[in-house]
């Protein structure tokens, strides 16, 4: 279980993170960072430590699956805080298809947006003007 003194429960922190943060968008879900921050309810304090708070919608599906998805985001930040820059605030939003995909999938797609925020992992891994397109598109990339 994510400690209690590393989740986000203000809505200005969660604000604060997808507002000014980076993102970074997967198949089940978006992470919001915001590197760094310091918290401004605690002046005087040293830099706080990474925190993290999670919005899971009814797309996602009844209260069930969505309290699942839930638990294994946070069980999933749980052993990931520490890789963040201590400040950190990070807001993990679930999209509808978090309520069918399994434990590895929800892992895989945090550790690819979390290794693209932090700078990790390229964007596109082919030669520079080499990018996929959808079938049925032109040379431009628009429908025609």
């Amino acid at each position: 279980m994510l400690p209690s003194e590393s989740r986000l429960r203000r809505r200005e922190d969660f604000a604060t993170a997808v507002r000014r943060g980076r993102r970074a968008g997967r198949p089940l879900l978006v992470v919001h960072l915001r590197a760094g921050s310091t918290d401004p309810h605690t002046p005087g304090e040293s830099v706080p430590q990474a925190r993290a708070g999670f919005v899971v919608s009814k797309a996602v599906g009844i209260a069930v699956i969505r309290n699942l998805v839930k638990r294994r985001l946070r069980h999933l930040m749980r052993d990931r805080l520490d890789q963040l820059p201590a400040g950190s605030l990070v807001v993990v939003r679930a999209l509808p298809g978090a309520g069918e995909a399994d434990h590895d999938q929800l892992a895989r797609d945090l550790d690819t947006a979390l290794q693209r925020l932090l700078g990790g992992a390229p964007r596109c891994s082919g030669p520079p003007g080499d990018t996929p397109r959808s079938p049925g598109r032109g040379p431009g990339g628009s429908a025609r």
